[in-house]
């Protein structure tokens, strides 16, 4: 397949520091190129792909401090579909912004939403762009727009690539507790940091602070780092934070708010760590509890204080095999192979015989497939979410 990539421009492909749907794409790129397929990325110069790379910005728009990016994204959407004839799918993982120049091309396009979805600005723009093929990283960020007629064509979990997350059997003696995200009020690191006092263990932060979240990192975060044992790295690159997660006898997630998906999650656990998170949004969707960590239902501190203190009864290895099957970059492919085939082939039957065959028009050949009913059907029946069924 010609496949045409859409990257956000705040940050590199993959990213220097923090990023994660950046470093999905690069994963997903990544496994597609390996795999065969012809891809075309549209991203900063700065990024590093196998694929062909369209520089859209000289460097990641957050790190630049570009006072403008949207006006950027708009100017590589313009660029894109000026060329979509060249492609068999294009895939855009820059949300709503697509959508209108989508509209004017034949050649299908497809948009996974890798943010939240339960702000009234996003259900009004969506509610108006119902045609839209689209794709949700977890089951529950779709949830607040399930009133809405919009054409989900899937769920497709985000995927780690394993081997920058090694597997490590034992944490580091002597233990620590680790934090990484967004030092926000959504995700609560002050949280985090009075859970490790309680227990008198150390934590180690690998987090940015947006501008956005200054204030609130002033009033409620900063303060705090004068908690003995407490050790705020900023952000991190890759290999620090899989150093960081590997290293740890659990993460922490003491989120305040509906989590889309939580790569971080996925990153702890391929490493063998466990998670002990409150609910929201896709945390049930990802950890297991009791086998691959703790979902602290109460969303009280003195709950994770005491899952902390049962951290050792949760098997590693079984951390990483879950990670394998459900959240590696080859089972994320995976999926979006199959929702770009049935795209394809919903695009590109151009007529139905008598005898239930269907013609498919690829260029400078006419190829003759199975019948439209049953290909649509197996595709169906194996479904897109996830290769194998999640084990609880």
């Amino acid at each position: 397949m010609r496949i045409a990539q859409i990257a956000p421009l705040y940050e590199a492909v993959p990213p220097k520091l923090y990023g994660g749907t950046e470093r999905v794409v690069f994963a997903l790129v990544e496994e597609l190129v390996r795999r065969g397929h012809d891809v075309t990325l549209f991203a900063t110069a700065d990024s590093q792909t196998s694929a062909r790379l369209i520089p859209m910005a000289p460097s990641g728009l957050r790190l630049a401090g570009a006072r403008d990016p949207i006006a950027l994204h708009v100017a590589m959407l313009e660029e894109v579909y000026v060329h979509a004839d060249e492609f068999d799918i294009i895939h855009s993982h820059v949300d709503y912004l697509t959508f209108p120049f989508a509209r004017t091309v034949t050649t299908p396009t497809v948009t996974t939403l890798h943010g939240r979805l339960d702000m009234p600005e996003t259900r009004r723009v969506l509610s108006r762009f119902t045609d839209q093929r689209l794709i949700s990283i977890s089951r529950s960020q779709r949830a607040p727009l399930a009133d809405l007629p919009l054409r989900w064509v899937g769920t497709v979990y985000n995927g780690v690539r394993l081997e920058n997350f090694p597997f490590r059997p034992e944490p580091q003696d002597p233990p620590y507790l680790a934090f990484v995200g967004r030092i926000s009020p959504e995700k609560r690191p002050d949280w985090a940091i009075e859970v490790a006092r309680r227990l008198g263990l150390p934590l180690k932060i690998g987090a940015k602070i947006d501008p956005a979240d200054r204030d609130w990192a002033e009033a409620h975060f900063l303060p705090l780092l004068g908690t003995p044992g407490v050790e705020y790295l900023g952000e991190v690159d890759e290999r620090q934070k899989a150093e960081l997660l590997g290293g740890a006898l659990a993460l922490l997630f003491p989120i305040d708010w509906p989590e889309p998906f939580g790569l971080v999650l996925a990153e702890a656990m391929a490493c063998g760590t466990p998670v002990v998170a409150f609910p929201g949004g896709a945390v049930e969707e990802i950890v297991v509890d009791g086998v691959t960590g703790y979902i602290c239902r109460s969303k009280t501190l003195d709950e994770m204080v005491e899952k902390v203190r049962q951290i050792e009864r949760i098997d590693r290895s079984a951390c990483r095999r879950h990670v394998e099957q459900h959240f590696s970059s080859i089972a994320m492919t995976d999926a979006y192979e199959a929702i770009y085939q049935e795209i394809l082939l919903e695009q590109a039957v151009t007529a139905l015989r008598g005898d239930r065959r269907f013609v498919l028009a690829v260029p400078g050949e006419e190829r003759i497939g199975t019948s439209l009913p049953e290909r649509a059907g197996r595709l169906a029946a194996n479904g897109f979410t996830t290769p194998v069924p999640l084990e609880r």
